[in-house]
């Protein structure tokens, strides 16, 4: 058992709170850094499952990828959703934690977990912020394959490799695929510099209309994997990270059995 601060200290190591863009609303969201902790759920979001089997589990503690309370709050009414959660959190005596886009930006965080899973080599951030090369938003890299991919094989390779039973996809010409840009969440914002540095495909999620016309027009494919299928590998990879922090004095649970919210039929 620690205390929440230790485990606050551990993810500062993990995802400094520095690399958070301004709007984000990383830290602790519900709890106090004097709370005992002695079981940690580690999650994607906040969901009414998730404080069930925080609940059933006996977990002290979430730490979760997006934050549960992200605008500010005038009132916590329990006919609201996120007043209901924040209200049965504390009714439990669970604190909640978020790492988000100072984990998506992290050396060994969200993009470079997805980097991996794709097999890239030679990955440097795609958006660098002041703290340095590989540290920032997204990624940038070379496939190992040793030749380029038609785009269909390399969707195909996506679906594979995340689990996926389709992808959107936006197709640019014939270009085959080598470079590859990505970040994990929505990052359709970012197709722009994914074309300056050369990618051939940009892989994220939440790809609107109007996205794809643009990456038409500046010449790339874009492959929509989705929100959820590009960051929930980080879930068991930071449930790791933390229990090595921590040095096995809390036990850990990693919530896997979540799903995406949309559904194709």
């Amino acid at each position: 058992m620690v205390r929440c601060q230790a485990v606050m200290e551990a993810m500062e190591r993990i995802a400094p709170r520095r690399l958070a863009e301004e709007w984000d609303n990383p830290g602790l969201l519900v709890g106090s850094p004097g709370d005992e902790v002695s079981k940690i759920l580690v999650a994607l979001d906040v969901r009414e499952e998730t404080i069930d089997r925080a609940i059933k589990d006996g977990c002290d503690m979430i730490v979760s990828h997006h934050p549960l309370i992200f605008r500010g709050l005038k009132a916590v009414r329990t006919d609201d959703a996120t007043g209901r959660k924040i209200a049965r959190l504390l009714r439990h005596g669970i604190a909640v934690f978020a790492a988000h886009t100072n984990l998506d930006s992290a050396e060994g965080g969200v993009n470079d977990v997805l980097a991996e899973r794709l097999g890239l080599a030679e990955v440097a951030a795609l958006m660098p912020g002041a703290e340095g090369e590989g540290l920032g938003l997204g990624r940038v890299g070379t496939l190992a394959a040793s030749q380029p991919l038609p785009l269909d094989a390399f969707a195909e390779l996506v679906k594979q490799r995340l689990g996926l039973f389709a992808v959107r996809v936006v197709r640019a010409g014939d270009r085959k695929v080598r470079r590859v840009a990505l970040c994990g969440g929505s990052g359709a914002e970012f197709v722009g510099r994914a074309a300056a540095l050369g990618a051939d495909v940009y892989v994220t999620g939440d790809v609107k209309y109007h996205d794809g016309e643009r990456a038409v027009g500046l010449g790339i494919h874009v492959v929509d994997a989705g929100h959820f299928a590009t960051e929930q590998l980080i879930v068991e990879r930071l449930a790791e990270a933390l229990t090595a922090q921590l040095g096995g004095t809390v036990e850990m649970f990693a919530d896997t059995k979540s799903s995406d919210f949309f559904q194709i039929l």
